[in-house]
């Protein structure tokens, strides 16, 4: 199998990590939960207790996540509002990606605890990946590579211009 280099990824999550100067450690998804430039953060909306974002490291174009406000590690942590509020966001989300991709289809799912695959396992998250009829091609088949085609910037101002006039 050959394998794709992406050292700015581990950069990237490795930043948030503990510190030799013994500080605390940061968190990503709080770090996009207290921020306040929604654009520089791929924040695409901010429900009452979680927030909607396109994923840095996408899967496919228009891969995005829910993430809780509250630091939690445990799903079984989360409230029922929170719950709740997940849900109503990954709706949202589903119904933002139909009105600009069109997609056939939806992975939606989470991986809890680093053995799962969580790249970011203290802080819970969601995933909404979504899939067109053949849009496993021969580069992931024979190539081992994925590929992503549209561009994050782009693809989040699709996805707020279509908040924005209710395209949804």
């Amino acid at each position: 199998m050959n394998r794709l280099w992406t050292p700015w990824r581990s950069k990237y999550i490795e930043s948030f990590s503990d510190k030799d100067d013994g500080s605390p450690k940061k968190c990503i998804f709080c770090d996009k939960v207290s921020g306040t430039d929604d654009e520089k953060n791929l924040v695409i909306h901010r429900g009452t207790h979680s927030l909607i974002m396109l994923n840095l490291y996408p899967y496919n174009s228009g891969h995005l996540m829910v993430v809780p406000f509250s630091h939690k590690s445990e799903f079984g942590e989360l409230t029922a509002d929170e719950n709740a509020d997940v849900m109503k966001e990954t709706q949202l989300a589903m119904k933002l990606l139909l009105a600009t991709s069109h997609p056939d289809g939806f992975n939606f799912g989470a991986n809890f605890g680093r053995v799962s695959g969580a790249g970011i396992a203290d802080h819970v998250h969601f995933h909404i990946v979504p899939r067109w009829n053949g849009d496993t091609n021969f580069m992931p088949v024979l190539g081992e590579t994925k590929i992503i085609s549209e561009d994050l910037t782009d693809t989040y101002r699709k996805l707020t211009a279509a908040l924005r006039t209710a395209k949804v």
